[in-house]
């Protein structure tokens, strides 16, 4: 009898999505379990050894406020943090930091094995254990097989399959309540470099071939997606005074709310650009590219472009900029931000070689392109939960999407979800005025993807509403409530916003007089002395620094607002945190009439919201619907009208008859019970 194991949560893959998935379940008190193919490789970053970025950094901030564990990895092990596009407005800020690939790794381990409940197993997973249950059979308890909490009971919108569990290639059985995958890369995985190719997850790193056949075997809609890495290059060969230097910032902003302190050294990357030479070679060899000789079937990243897309697809251009990125403190590995490519390797050795500065560079490893397999997450309701299969929810990767944040931000909701429905609790889900994360898997289970999902801030109809410094407040209670906050970081959630609340009241009822304007530095604007030093940031030209410069004599009799003023000199974390917590003030004031317009259509869109669809709908007998709006309707099944206008193709009149329809199906329904 081949030997089991048993666990309320599993976790398949210990990948971005996976670690986060597993650590919300055994947080919230569940036995949880994460199954990797090497434990010395949880967490790795298998391509950019950096986290955040433009919306990115969104994603990563609303994990933390949830109380997931990326940004406190990344605030440990980083080596360059930089807040991007101070340069606009406060809505697309985004924090940024180069890691130390190897130590990420270390740390999210050290954190994972600190986790109780948290098991983590070295394993290949070859299938999935599955209950076909039949309508007549009543109600199955789980308690009775120990495989979890709660009682499902079999009725017309119950999945009529369940998965119990998973098999792995050793003969074991682990058996649970809920099952996340979070493959990554690894489903049916195939490299290509040239006119190489070969199966991997990734490099150096075997395919999940048998539970890609596995999942395939479940009737779920899947397609094939392309992603890409550069080359690496010696650091040790590389002339690197003749780039230009990018360091970080000089107070960096970390990630996580509950950061005090950033330990790693900190490190400068470096810029550098094409020349007519490298463009010639990709043109003469882009042939060669797996990607335009028609060896790839999968469909890359539109906005993360390999540089032969970038020559071919803009031909104008005369130059192209890459990034000399350390992969960390104690290698010489150098990341090539922007050399994704495909390219034959001894052609990337020419590339790299055409770049002054790169004339010696030695590469350590070539760059290559990887397809895989994802599934249409249009399977999915907003819990990330299979929809005709109970009990198995997906994240990360194998729904479509690309990058370490993408992935972080639907494990943890899986994660959540799973133990919630364990727990016979109601679920936990964002819409789109809530988070980047609530807009990404509105994106994912409305309307789905043919190429990998990338996050930008112009997806967020509210992004003003939704900015990085206010994450906490929109997110961090729903984490307490979950059990992801503890007691100690709540305490300074409270604190925080307290102060902040105080400082937005100081500033309402305090006049600025012609003296303070003076010393703020806006002797300007002292005809218009007697007006609040609030009504003075709805100024662009006002800004919250000086103005707690000029008030410093009031902020410090305040025990509540002397931190504000008091910056420790040997504290650059401290400055920052409190600099962010006083621009997120002046951001309140600055745009209140704005965030007011941004409010009101929020309340539109949530009255769409509230009108849901049944789940009984039969979508067939509507008269009216085109044959495409009725099979997109079919394929999506949306919760809400609100759901359903953002499905491509359906049209406000098609919107008006399904409304209609629910009232019209909803009256037969309940004559046809009487």
């Amino acid at each position: 009898m081949a030997f089991t194991e048993q666990y309320d949560v599993v976790v398949v893959g210990a990948g971005h999505a996976g670690c986060e998935a597993a650590m919300a379940a055994a947080r919230m008190g569940l036995k949880a379990a994460l199954i990797t193919m090497n434990m010395d490789l949880i967490a790795q970053m298998s391509c950019n050894p950096a986290v955040g970025g433009v919306a990115k950094g969104h994603l990563v901030r609303e994990v933390d406020a949830l109380g997931g564990i990326m940004g406190e990895v990344a605030d440990a092990v980083g080596i360059q943090f930089r807040l991007l596009n101070t340069s606009r407005g406060p809505a697309v800020w985004s924090p940024r930091a180069q890691c130390d690939k190897q130590l990420y790794r270390v740390k999210m381990r050290e954190v994972l094995e600190a986790q109780p409940g948290l098991h983590i197993r070295q394993a290949e997973v070859v299938d999935l254990v599955i209950e076909d249950r039949d309508p007549g059979s009543g109600i199955r308890d789980q308690q009775d097989e120990g495989i979890g909490t709660r009682n499902e009971g079999i009725g017309n919108n119950t999945p009529r399959r369940r998965v119990l569990g998973l098999k792995l290639r050793d003969g074991r059985k682990l058996i649970a309540g809920a099952t996340i995958i979070t493959t990554g890369t690894f489903l049916n995985g195939l490299i290509h470099c040239g006119e190489e190719r070969y199966p991997a997850g990734r490099s150096g790193e075997p395919a999940s071939v048998l539970l890609g056949e596995a999942l395939r075997r479940l009737g779920l809609r899947t397609c094939r997606l392309k992603t890409g890495t550069p080359p690496r290059l010696d650091g040790r060969t590389i002339r690197w005074e003749t780039f230009e230097e990018q360091p970080g910032d000089a107070d960096p902003t970390p990630f996580s709310f509950r950061t005090k302190k950033i330990v790693q050294p900190q490190v400068s990357c470096h810029i550098a650009y094409t020349t007519p030479e490298t463009l010639r070679l990709i043109r003469e060899n882009v042939h060669r590219s797996a990607m335009y000789s028609g060896q790839i079937e999968g469909v890359g990243p539109r906005y993360c472009p390999s540089i032969e897309d970038k020559i071919v697809k803009f031909p104008d251009k005369t130059q192209h900029q890459f990034f000399l990125e350390p992969e960390g403190l104690n290698t010489h590995e150098v990341y090539v931000n922007g050399m994704s490519t495909s390219l034959p390797m001894e052609v990337q050795w020419q590339i790299v070689r055409s770049i002054p500065g790169l004339e010696e560079a030695e590469m350590l490893r070539p760059g290559y392109a990887i397809e895989y397999d994802s599934v249409d997450a249009t399977e999915l309701d907003r819990t990330l939960r299979v929809k005709s299969m109970g009990g198995l929810y997906l994240a990360g990767q194998i729904n479509g999407t690309s990058g370490y944040e993408e992935a972080a931000c639907q494990g943890i909701m899986a994660g959540i979800n799973a133990a919630l429905w364990l727990k016979g609790d109601a679920p936990f889900t964002m819409d789109r005025t809530v988070g980047y994360t609530g807009i990404l898997i509105d994106d994912l289970i409305s309307k789905g993807t043919n190429e990998p999902y990338r996050m930008f801030t112009s997806r967020a109809e509210f992004r003003l509403h939704l900015r990085i410094d206010n994450a906490d407040r929109r997110l961090t209670p729903h984490g307490r409530r979950l059990g992801l906050i503890n007691v100690a970081a709540w305490a300074e959630y409270e604190e925080k916003q307290a102060r902040m609340a105080a400082l937005e009241r100081f500033l309402v009822s305090r006049k600025a007089d012609a003296e303070g304007l003076r010393t703020a530095g806006f002797g300007e604007l002292t005809a218009t002395a007697g007006q609040t030093w609030a009504q003075m940031l709805k100024r662009p030209e006002v800004t919250i620094e000086p103005v707690l410069r000029s008030v410093r004599d009031e902020l410090v009799k305040y025990p509540l607002l002397a931190p504000l003023v008091e910056l420790p000199e040997d504290d650059p974390v401290a400055r920052a945190t409190i600099r962010n917590e006083a621009r997120a003030v002046e951001t309140e004031i600055k745009f209140a009439g704005y965030l007011d317009q941004q409010k009101k259509s929020i309340e539109k869109l949530k009255a769409a919201e509230a009108v849901s669809i049944p789940e009984w709908m039969e979508y067939g007998i509507i008269s009216g619907l085109s044959r495409e709006v009725r099979e997109k309707l079919e394929r999506v099944r949306p919760l809400t009208i609100g759901q359903a206008s953002r499905i491509p193709g359906v049209t406000p009149a098609a919107l008006s008859l399904v409304h209609v329809s629910i009232r019209l199906q909803g009256a037969k329904r309940a004559a046809c019970s009487t």
